[in-house]
């Protein structure tokens, strides 16, 4: 490649430290920028993007880089967090990572970058892009480390997008990157990767969500419409969800052949019309098992939903791929039928279809 200027966001972690030194390394001429997304409780225990910024500016003094500090709060506000409490509201599960990569890293910081005379943006994320010479197009292939592999939360990419980004240590494993971070002395090599949602941090999520949502309790009732609890109100809660129901010392009898009287108890559906929260027992109890799943706004990498046909896919971050079939109905719109049934299968989720590595798009589950 030959080189260029390269645009890397530095998050502070220790993935998009060891991106930029891996540019500079290959002769690009690297500039570091710091994105400031929430603003919110900002110097709370849980978000501090303050921290956040003084182990990204340490790293762009050890690289020898220069790094800028760039508010897209009030971006974020309006295109990803708005999003996000619309849907909550509406009883789903949105994803706000996904709409974070494809609203704010990938257009705003995009933007931004070009108009600093950037050629290429790059990020700390594991995934992979490639140019396919037949096709004249852009692929999304997952990230080498398959446990780390970030390329469900970019499905949504499109090419123009594609052509300006590079994932240095998509081609790396965790492990690797954690010995160049120390080899080189970085100040962060060890330190520990964030979790949860950006603008969340660690904090405890329905008290976070309380502040916006307000509450509306309702009944818990289990498979035989015994109502057994109150819940908080329907956007508290998930599918799948086992901790926080305030049930778990209540036994149903015969609720499931073979869950025992102790099994731990699950979300299985939302009722919203009625608002009620269903929950049943046992990991495996069909309520919380589906075969089918239909999803609408979907974002096809290459520009166009792929042909009907078998695939594999994933309906949730942490699940490994699973065989179906892809009908697509149309490209804004789709069905997969799976060979296994999937658990918890979640509305607001993003269900995101590959071919062997190649991230191919998804959609939001209905």
């Amino acid at each position: 490649m030959k080189k260029q200027r390269i645009v890397v966001g530095l998050s502070g972690g220790v993935d998009s430290a060891v991106t930029a030194h891996l540019l500079k390394q290959q002769g690009h001429e690297v500039v570091g920028i710091f994105m400031k997304n929430w603003e919110d409780d900002d110097d709370s225990e849980f978000c501090s993007s303050n921290i956040d910024f003084i182990d990204a500016a340490s790293v762009a003094d050890v690289l020898g880089i220069e790094i800028e500090h760039v508010n897209f709060a009030a971006d974020y506000k309006d295109r990803v967090f708005a999003e996000f409490l619309r849907e909550y509201q509406a009883g789903r599960t949105p994803n706000p990572d996904v709409l974070c990569n494809a609203e704010i890293k990938f257009k705003a910081f995009l933007d931004h970058a070009m108009r600093l005379g950037a050629e290429k943006i790059a990020t700390g994320h594991y995934a992979r892009v490639r140019f396919d010479e037949a096709t004249q197009k852009h692929e999304l292939l997952k990230g080498l480390d398959g446990s780390k592999d970030q390329s469900y939360f970019l499905h949504r990419l499109n090419q123009q997008q594609l052509s300006k980004t590079l994932f240095p240590v998509g081609e790396l494993q965790k492990t690797e990157v954690r010995r160049i971070a120390d080899e080189i002395g970085l100040p962060n090599a060890k330190k520990k990767d964030s979790t949860g949602i950006c603008f969340i941090g660690e904090r405890p999520f329905r008290e976070f969500l309380n502040r916006y949502i307000s509450k509306a309790p309702g009944p818990v009732k289990d498979e035989r419409g015994r109502t057994i609890g109150e819940h908080q109100g329907l956007s508290f809660y998930t599918l799948g969800q086992r901790q926080g129901l305030g049930i778990g010392g209540i036994k149903a009898k015969g609720a499931q052949r073979g869950a025992g009287d102790h099994a731990p108890w699950f979300v299985a559906r939302k009722d919203i019309e009625h608002n009620t929260l269903w929950v049943v027992q046992g990991h495996e109890h069909p309520w919380l098992l589906s075969n089918l799943l239909e999803a609408d706004d979907a974002s096809w990498v290459a520009g166009a939903a792929p042909a009907t046909g078998d695939y594999a896919a994933k309906s949730r971050y942490r699940q490994v791929d699973s065989a179906c079939e892809l009908d697509r109905g149309t490209d804004q719109a789709f069905r997969l039928a799976f060979g296994a049934p999937q658990w918890a299968v979640t509305p607001g989720q993003s269900a995101v279809v590959y071919d062997g590595d190649v991230c191919l798009g998804g959609g939001v589950i209905v």
